[in-house]
C-alpha cells in the first residue's frame, strides 16, 4: 500500500477502521517505508500493539500446554478450579470451576491477584461469553466457622463443580492439595492460576464474584470499609473491629475477629444496667459458640461479678 498518497490524519483513520487482526507485520513494514515523522510515530504505536498481541498469544499458548497434553491423553472436558477469599476476616469463600473452549483464545488471562480490578472485570465478561461451562460455589462465614477455612474451601470447590451442567473428565486444582473425596479425576498444579488457562479463568471468576458480594455487604456495613479491604485484615478494618465489634458476616473463628468479639462482650457485660439486659447478653454469648473454654470462663466470672453489682445496687 502506498501511504505517501494519504495525509497523516487519513492514515490514522484508515488504521482505526481496520479490525485488530487486519493490522499485521506486513502492513507495518509498508508503513515504515514512509519517512514522514508523523507516519513513523504511527508505525511505532502499532508496532507496540503488535508486540503486545504477540506476547499475549504466546502466553495463551504456554498456559494451554498442559490442557492440550491432557487432551491428547483422552481428557476432553477439563475444568480448572480456584478460590477467592481464604484469607479475609469477613465474608464468604468463593470457588469457580471453568471449562474453556481451546478454539476460543482468551488473551490476558493471569492470576487474578496480579491484574487490576478494571482488567479483571473486562476479562470476566470475556470468560462469561466464551467459556464452555462455568460453575460457582459459595460457602458463607458461618459454614467457615463450623468447618475451618480449609474444609470450607474444599466444600466451595465441590459446589462449583456440582454447579457445572456437564461432568468434566478431569479437574485441574490450583495449589498443592487435591480435593478430598472427589469422584472425578484431578490433578493439583502449584501456582496454577498463573500457569494454566482454565485455572486462571477460574481465579478471575471467583475473585470478581466474591468482590461483588463484598460490595453488597459494604452497603449494609459501611463502617468496616469492605469496599476497600474486601474483608482482609487491613489496619483500617482492624481498627473498625475494635471500635464496633464484629458484624454478622465476620468469621468468628479467626483469631483477630474472635478477640474483637470477646472484647466487645466484655465491654457490654461491664456496661449492662439491669438483670434483663445481662440475661439477654448471656444468651447471646451462649449462642455464639466460638469461644474457648478459657475465654468462656473469663466471661462467666465477669458476668457473675456484674450480676452481683446489679442486684446489690
Amino acid at each position: 500500500m502506498f501511504w505517501e498518497q494519504y495525509s497523516i490524519k487519513e492514515i490514522e483513520d484508515i488504521l482505526a477502521a481496520k479490525a485488530v487482526e487486519e493490522i499485521d507485520y506486513e502492513l507495518l513494514g509498508s508503513l515504515k517505508q514512509d519517512r514522514r515523522a508523523g507516519v513513523q510515530k504511527i508505525a511505532k504505536k502499532y508496532s507496540r500493539i503488535l508486540e503486545s498481541r504477540k506476547a499475549l498469544a504466546e502466553k495463551w499458548n504456554k498456559m494451554n500446554q498442559l490442557p492440550l497434553a491432557l487432551n491428547q491423553k483422552g481428557y476432553k472436558l477439563i475444568a480448572g478450579i480456584d478460590e477467592a477469599g481464604r484469607g479475609p476476616l469477613a465474608g464468604p469463600v468463593v470457588a469457580a470451576a471453568v471449562i474453556l473452549d481451546p478454539d476460543k483464545p482468551i488473551y490476558g488471562l493471569d492470576d487474578s491477584k496480579k491484574i487490576s480490578e478494571k482488567h479483571r472485570e473486562e476479562i470476566y465478561s470475556i470468560i462469561q461469553d466464551n467459556a464452555l461451562e462455568i460453575g460457582i460455589g459459595i460457602v458463607d462465614n458461618q459454614e467457615i466457622d463450623e468447618l475451618n477455612i480449609l474444609q470450607a474451601t474444599f466444600r466451595a470447590m465441590k459446589k462449583a463443580l456440582n454447579d457445572l451442567s456437564v461432568k468434566p473428565d478431569l479437574v485441574l486444582v490450583d495449589g498443592n492439595r487435591d480435593i478430598p473425596e472427589l469422584q472425578i479425576r484431578q490433578k493439583h498444579v502449584v501456582d496454577g492460576d498463573a500457569l494454566v488457562s482454565s485455572i486462571a479463568a477460574a481465579s478471575i471468576i471467583a475473585k470478581v464474584t466474591r468482590d461483588r458480594i463484598i460490595y453488597d455487604y459494604h452497603e449494609k456495613y459501611p463502617e468496616y470499609g469492605f469496599d476497600n479491604n474486601k474483608g482482609y485484615g487491613t489496619a483500617e478494618h482492624i481498627n473498625a473491629l475494635k471500635k464496633y465489634g464484629p458484624s454478622p458476616i465476620h468469621r468468628y473463628s479467626f483469631s483477630i475477629v474472635n478477640k474483637a468479639l470477646f472484647d466487645r462482650f466484655r465491654q457490654r457485660i461491664e456496661e449492662a444496667e439491669n438483670r434483663k439486659e445481662l440475661r439477654e447478653l448471656g444468651e447471646l454469648i451462649g449462642e455464639t459458640g466460638c469461644f474457648s473454654e478459657e475465654k468462656l470462663e473469663l466471661l462467666r466470672r465477669m458476668y457473675l461479678e456484674r450480676y452481683r453489682k446489679i442486684i446489690t445496687s
